[in-house]
């Protein structure tokens, strides 16, 4: 994060770090620089640096800039996708041989990376319960490379310690990487709690619109953040300039919709707990919730993700799922408009048989910024 932004408070920081006004025109949103190469003044004399956009690009490095300053962070990335960010982080800090230590509930993509593709060039990976320290430090060996965090995960909103798995990570001498899409660089910070990376699918809270697909790492360690500059310019996922731009335009309003998300939330679990229907709420805003105190502690509000087992069984949660109108069935989330889902066929469908397989009749909300009175209304429907 450059000294420029430090000083400034995060609704600042993620209307201007990285957004300078166009040196041409004066324009006060980044342009969209919609190009492969750059003219050079003579072999080697490159304008800003600028030589072909897969390795830099104008509107990408913009977002880049804005994604470090939000995550407190000294090099920011961004990727086609979440799921190209991993990759390429995976790549640069393992090689075969390598074990890491990935978490009971993690988003179903992950974890087809991990057993599908990972572990295919020889890295191995165990699984342990995050939200217990004991059990992450049970689960490193001598081959441990990583720790794997998703924090609220995906789909339980299971909690993790950040600040004592890191002190465990520094222990082992292993990384902590931690995901954090679900909470979003306004609720929660991991890198000053001692996370050494950040993970995002930008295509969630921080697009936050349903338009664009794209993910980012943010690393606090200048080094390592050039070993990840190189091998994103080597493997070459990188995020377009229109995605860049699209992904710009939404953080600016972040703060307001994180807020307006976790407002909505709060009042769709009262009703859910309240349900006769509903046999569980799954949300760490609950003070029942065994990660409550530790989320009270590292992030400034409990989110807009939200999920529940309801009576009946699976049928039952698909029935659900079904009957909503005005949230819509589909899968991903963090966008303006609501959105409901069945993990077990759908998100986390590939984690059927493994130790990460989710219960048959739980159903997951992204809830949206909508009137709140609308929404309590669609799902007290849905329930019947």
């Amino acid at each position: 994060m450059s000294d420029q932004h430090s000083h400034q408070s995060f609704e600042t920081r993620a209307i201007h770090a990285g957004n300078t006004a166009d040196p041409l025109t004066g324009a006060v949103v980044p342009p969209i620089y919609q190009v492969s190469t750059y003219k050079q003044d003579g072999v080697g004399g490159l304008r800003g640096g600028y030589e072909y956009s897969r390795s830099a690009n104008p509107t990408r490095t913009a977002l880049e800039e804005n994604l470090a300053a939000l995550e407190g962070g000294r090099r920011g990335l961004a990727f086609a996708s979440g799921l190209a960010a991993e990759d390429c982080l995976l790549r640069t800090l393992l090689v075969p041989g390598d074990h890491v230590v990935i978490p009971n509930d993690a988003y179903g993509g992950t974890f087809r990376l991990f057993a599908k593709v990972v572990q295919r060039w020889g890295v191995d990976f165990s699984v342990a319960n995050t939200s217990d320290v004991e059990s992450v430090r049970g689960a490193i060996n001598d081959r441990t490379k990583l720790i794997w965090v998703e924090t609220p995960s995906n789909p339980l909103l299971g909690i993790t310690d950040i600040e004592a798995v890191a002190g465990v990570a520094r222990q082992a001498g292993v990384k902590l990487v931690v995901d954090n899409t679900f909470a979003s660089p306004y609720l929660q910070q991991p890198l000053p709690l001692g996370a050494d990376v950040v993970v995002h699918s930008l295509t969630k809270y921080m697009g936050g619109h349903s338009d664009v697909v794209g993910g980012a790492l943010v690393t606090a360690d200048a080094e390592l953040g050039e070993e990840l500059a190189y091998h994103q310019n080597a493997m070459g996922a990188v995020a377009g300039p229109f995605d860049s731009w699209i992904v710009l335009r939404g953080i600016k309003t972040l703060a307001v919709r994180m807020d307006r998300h976790s407002e909505n939330a709060g009042k769709v679990v009262e009703m859910l707990t309240q349900h006769p229907k509903v046999t569980q709420v799954l949300y760490p805003g609950l003070p029942e919730h065994p990660g409550h105190e530790v989320a009270a502690k590292q992030m400034r509000a409990f989110g807009g993700m939200v999920s529940f087992r309801v009576e009946g069984g699976e049928q039952a949660a698909v029935e659900v799922c079904n009957r909503a109108k005005l949230f819509t069935l589909g899968e991903s989330l963090g966008g303006v408009e609501s959105l409901i889902e069945h993990p077990g066929r759908m998100t986390h469908a590939s984690v059927a048989g493994s130790a990460l397989e989710v219960p048959a009749d739980l159903v997951r909300l992204s809830v949206g910024i909508e009137n709140v009175d609308d929404l309590l209304a669609d799902l007290r429907e849905a329930l019947g």
